[in-house]
C-alpha cells in the first residue's frame, strides 16, 4: 500500500465492493480468511439513480448530484484502501444513460477510485458467484435478481452458472412509468404486469419450469426487491411468510386498498422501498405466474459479495498463476471463435507488452493486462473484412459478451484496437488519457514490426522515453535488410508528429 495513504481500520487483507444500483448504492468491506466471509462494514443509500433519467435518456442534474454525494461519503470510508483491493461497478442505469461518461469522470474524482460499467450478463454471472459461495448447494437452481432497471435470471448448478441473462425491466423503471404520481389503481397494476411479461416472455423457454434444461429444483431471489417483499410477507404472516402467488396477490391488494404510496403502511416495508414496491411486486408476480414458480426463497449473497469473491480470486491468481484469470479464458475462447492467427497474436502481444513496459515501467497491473488482451484480440476484425479490420476489431471488442470483463474495460480496449493503425486523431476524446496513448504506441509499433507475419526478435526493438519524447532504436545493419518495415516506421514517426501528443524519433 502506498506510503502516502493513511491506514484504514480493517487491515491490509480487507476487500471492498461498491454496487451503483439503479435504486440504491451499496458499499461492502469484507475479509476472506480460510473460506470464511466476514462483513466488516456495510453501507446502503437509496439514491434512486434510475428514477433520474429524463426523456432523452440523460441523468438529470439532481440525480447525478445524489449519486456523487453518496460516492463522496463512501470515499471517506475508503481512505487508505489499495486500488487493487476494490471494485466499484455500475449497472443498468449507467448502461443506458447518455451522459454516463460525465458521471463516471466525476464519480472517480469524488470516490477516489474508478467506476466500471458492467454488461447485463456479466452482472448476472457475478450475482450468481455471490449466491453460490454464500449459499452453496450442488443442486440446480434458478436465481432471480430484480434491480431498479433490470432483472437478472441465472440457471446454475453448484458454483457454475449455466445460463445467465439480463432483461431491461426493474422495480424503479416500472414504478416511474406506471405509478408516476404514487397512485395505485387496478389499471396501472395490470398495465405494469403486461409490460413486465412482454419483456420477460423470451426468457420463458430458457428458465421456466418444464423448459429449463437442466430442470431447477429451487428458486432463490437475490438483492433488494425480494428481500423487501420477504420481510413484508413475513411480518404480515401471509402464506406462511413465503413469497408465492398467494402472498404476492395479498401485497398487491394491500397497495390497492391504500390507494397511494403515501398511504401505504405495511409491517416490514421500509420507507425507502415504498416508492418502488409496486413495480417490484409486478415483476415478481409475473415471474411466479409465467415461470411456474411455487416459492421464491430469499438468497444469501448478491452482486457486491460476488465482486469481493472474484476480486480475491484475481489477486490470488495474479500472484500464483496469471493464466488462470477468467479473462484469459475469455480471450482464448474468442480467439478460437474468430479464427485468430495465434502465432501472430502471440508475438504481437509479447512485443506490445515489452514495449509498454519500456514506455511506462510503473503502469498499473490492469493497464498492462488490458493491453496484452487487446494485442491478443487485435485482429479479430479480420473475420469481417481485411479492409479496415482495425475498425471491425474495435467494434467487436467493445460489444462482445466476454465473461470477466466490464463494459468500461472493453470500451478502453476497443479504443486501443482502433488506434492500432492509421491516423491517431480518430481516437478523439479518449486520447486525453496519457496512459492510453502509450498503450496505443506500443501496440502500433509491435504490429509494424510483425507485419510480415514471420518470426521476429522481440528484443530487437527498444524504446526510451523522456516526457513525451520517445526514441526508437533498431539494431545496427537492420535498415539494409528491412526496407518495408523501415518505410512503415518512418510513416509512424509522421503520425505521432501530426498528433501533437508525442514525438517519435527513429534511430536505426
Amino acid at each position: 500500500m502506498p506510503n502516502d495513504l493513511p491506514e484504514h481500520p480493517w487491515g491490509a487483507d480487507a476487500l471492498a465492493a461498491i454496487d451503483l444500483g439503479s435504486n440504491s448504492f451499496r458499499l461492502e468491506i469484507a475479509r476472506l480468511r480460510g473460506g470464511d466471509y466476514k462483513t466488516l462494514l456495510y453501507r446502503k443509500e437509496p439514491v434512486r439513480l434510475g428514477a433520474g433519467l429524463d426523456a432523452q435518456g440523460r441523468l438529470t442534474p439532481e440525480a447525478l448530484q445524489r449519486g456523487l454525494d453518496c460516492l463522496a461519503r463512501f470515499g471517506g470510508e475508503l481512505r487508505g484502501f489499495a486500488p487493487q483491493r476494490l471494485r466499484a461497478v455500475a449497472t443498468q442505469t449507467l448502461r443506458e444513460a447518455q451522459n454516463r461518461d460525465e458521471f463516471l469522470v466525476r464519480a472517480q474524482e469524488v470516490l477516489g477510485f474508478p467506476v466500471e460499467v458492467i454488461a447485463g450478463r456479466e452482472e448476472a454471472r457475478i450475482i450468481y458467484r455471490g449466491v453460490s459461495r454464500l449459499q452453496p448447494d450442488p443442486a440446480t437452481r434458478l436465481v432471480i435478481d430484480i434491480g431498479g432497471r433490470s432483472t437478472e435470471l441465472i440457471l446454475g448448478r453448484g458454483a457454475e452458472p449455466l445460463k445467465a441473462e439480463s432483461f431491461q425491466v426493474g422495480s424503479v423503471g416500472l414504478s416511474v412509468r406506471y405509478f408516476p404520481d404514487g397512485r395505485f389503481t387496478p389499471e396501472a397494476f395490470r398495465a405494469a404486469q403486461i409490460s413486465a411479461a412482454a419483456e420477460l416472455e423470451e426468457a420463458v423457454g430458457q428458465f421456466a419450469r418444464g423448459h429449463a434444461k437442466p430442470a431447477w429444483r429451487q428458486v432463490l431471489g437475490s438483492s433488494g426487491t425480494v428481500g423487501a417483499v420477504a420481510q413484508l410477507v413475513a411480518a404480515s404472516k401471509v402464506a406462511g411468510g413465503r413469497i408465492n402467488a398467494e402472498s404476492l396477490r395479498w401485497c398487491i391488494d394491500a397497495c390497492l386498498r391504500a390507494g397511494s404510496v403515501d398511504a401505504l403502511d405495511l409491517p416490514g416495508l421500509k420507507l425507502d422501498r415504498k416508492p418502488v414496491v409496486a413495480g417490484g411486486l409486478c415483476i415478481l408476480y409475473t415471474l411466479v405466474c409465467h415461470f411456474g414458480i411455487d416459492t421464491i426463497l430469499p438468497a444469501k449473497g448478491a452482486l457486491r459479495q460476488g465482486l469481493i469473491f472474484e476480486l480475491a480470486e484475481r489477486l490470488k491468481l495474479h500472484q500464483q498463476a496469471p493464466s488462470a484469470d477468467l479473462r484469459e479464458r475469455s480471450v482464448a475462447d474468442l480467439q478460437q471463435r474468430f479464427g485468430v492467427d495465434l502465432p501472430q497474436a502471440r508475438q504481437v502481444r509479447t512485443l506490445t507488452e515489452r514495449l509498454f513496459q519500456q514506455l511506462l515501467p510503473r503502469a498499473p497491473a490492469e493497464r498492462r493486462l488490458e493491453l496484452g488482451w487487446t494485442a491478443a484480440w487485435h485482429e479479430i476484425g479480420q473475420c469481417v473484412s481485411h479492409h479496415d479490420h482495425h475498425r471491425h476489431s474495435a467494434y467487436l471488442i467493445g460489444h462482445l459478451d466476454a465473461p470477466g470483463f466490464s463494459q468500461s474495460q472493453q470500451r478502453r480496449m476497443a479504443t486501443i484496437a482502433l488506434g492500432q493503425r492509421g491516423g491517431l486523431r480518430k481516437l478523439g476524446a479518449e486520447a486525453v488519457d496519457e496512459t492510453l496513448r502509450w498503450q496505443v504506441m506500443a501496440l502500433r509499433l509491435a504490429v509494424i514490426k510483425a507485419h510480415a507475419r514471420e518470426p521476429i526478435d522481440v528484443k530487437a526493438m527498444r524504446l526510451q522515453r523522456e516526457g513525451t519524447q520517445v526514441q526508437l532504436t533498431m539494431p545496427k545493419g537492420w535498415v539494409a535488410t528491412h526496407p518495408q518495415t523501415l518505410f512503415l516506421l518512418q510513416e509512424e514517426v509522421q503520425h505521432w508528429s501530426r498528433s501533437g501528443w508525442a514525438t517519435l524519433e527513429l534511430r536505426a
